[in-house]
């Protein structure tokens, strides 16, 4: 090292060399050199020299020839740190789509589907159209009004009949046909609503041969046949189902007297209800009329006079609280069920029938029978004189109520002898 260094030196200090300012820099880096070296030598380990000149001995070759500071034959003072496990890269795949498909490259089912939705919504759109349409073509509203302003003494049966309706005309297209049955004694108004529901179809339809009306006593009399009966019901109602299917519209057929049928004509009324018949005969409304469970009706209401049967919304007789009215509703609906399990019993034609029984008259109903029958004869209605004369009929008297016989019956015959 000392011959490098004087070498160097007396290269620096020879005639014709650089002036002062090369030389300067040149012993700087001589004496960094040398300073490096006394470093290096310090930190080797005893038979190691420094590789500083020329002549130094050759480094081992397995030991680093890097500067450090820390001594390779030390141990370490601390163990190391457990380095963290990193969570796993998720790679995608370089032929997968990162950006969302153009318009031109869209599935043609992605466009089926839309046009799919767009279809059905539109059916369903139409639908609802076509239920306000059909349901005002048979003025169900003018049909409740009239029925409110005629029939007196039966508000529960008038509104079931309306809500009945109104739920089958809603569309045209039915799986079975519309059974109405209404029963109760006599006198209480079942003939009057069968002959005003036909004269309201007859308007609205604007055809009289869309509405049958079918009484057994005069049409089917006790000497004809009963097979001849039957023959000519299923004749009269295929034609009327028929017309009314050509003219897409519900057809009304409304039969009196069902309690004088025969077995057999009761039997092809059942056959009309069946699903294996043809599709016209699913869109029809059929309306019985019978005093089949009258009796039942009549000890019905005088044993339950006190829970306010018949039930009034126009409060008469005294406001009925909410408890009343609960109980006169709950009554109501244990009478339909008694009494089509009665029916049931002589018949399978009324399982499929929606019963609407009608109850008692009061004598206040008379008093209201009486002075429209007056009206509708030319008299003049005065309440004393129709009074006077509901009070000649017959009547049931029981907590505090009175209930007429025969009904409304007996009004017309004694208005004529006026």
């Amino acid at each position: 090292m000392d011959r490098g260094q004087t070498s160097l030196e007396t290269a620096a200090v020879a005639p014709g060399a650089p002036g002062p300012s090369v030389m300067a820099p040149v012993r700087a880096v001589v004496r960094l050199r040398r300073r490096v070296c006394l470093l290096r030598k310090r930190r080797l380990p005893p038979g190691v020299g420094p590789d500083c000149g020329p002549q130094a001995p050759r480094a081992n070759p397995d030991q680093p020839r890097f500067f450090t500071f820390d001594d390779p034959a030390e141990p370490p003072s601390r163990t190391p740190r457990k380095r963290r496990r990193r969570s796993r890269v998720v790679l995608y795949p370089e032929t997968s789509r990162k950006c969302r498909p153009r318009a031109e490259h869209r599935s043609r089912a992605q466009r089926c589907l839309l046009l799919l939705v767009a279809i059905v919504g539109f059916q369903v759109l139409n639908a609802i159209e076509n239920l306000d349409d059909n349901a005002q073509r048979y003025d169900l509203d003018g049909l409740e009004k009239a029925l409110q302003r005629a029939v007196f003494g039966q508000p529960a049966a008038v509104g079931r009949i309306v809500a009945l309706l109104r739920d089958y005309l809603a569309t045209h297209v039915h799986s079975r046909p519309l059974l109405l049955a209404l029963h109760g004694p006599s006198g209480v108004g079942k003939s009057h609503v069968g002959r005003l529901l036909a004269r309201h179809f007859r308007a609205v339809l604007e055809d009289g041969a869309l509405v049958l009306q079918y009484h057994a006593q005069h049409h089917c009399p006790e000497p004809r046949a009963a097979q001849d009966c039957r023959e000519e019901l299923a004749q009269r109602v295929a034609d009327v189902v028929a017309r009314a299917e050509a003219e897409e519209k519900t057809p009304l057929l409304v039969l009196d007297e069902v309690e004088l049928m025969p077995a057999a004509l009761l039997d092809e009324l059942h056959g009309f209800l069946q699903p294996q018949r043809s599709h016209p005969f699913h869109n029809a409304i059929y309306v019985l009329l019978s005093r089949t469970g009258g009796p039942h009706i009549t000890r019905f209401v005088l044993q339950n006079a006190s829970r306010a049967l018949p039930l009034r919304p126009d409060g008469a007789h005294g406001a009925h609280s909410a408890e009343a009215a609960a109980a006169a509703m709950w009554a109501e609906e244990e009478l339909r069920s008694s009494l089509q399990a009665l029916l049931v019993r002589e018949h399978p034609l009324w399982q499929a029938a929606a019963i609407v029984p009608f109850l008692l008259l009061d004598k206040r109903d008379i008093v209201n029978c009486f002075r429209d029958e007056m009206a509708g004869e030319g008299f003049f209605p005065e309440q004393a004189h129709a009074e006077l004369l509901a009070g000649q009929l017959s009547y049931y008297r029981v907590a505090g109520r009175e209930f007429a016989v025969t009904g409304c019956k007996q009004v017309v015959a004694r208005v004529n002898l006026l």
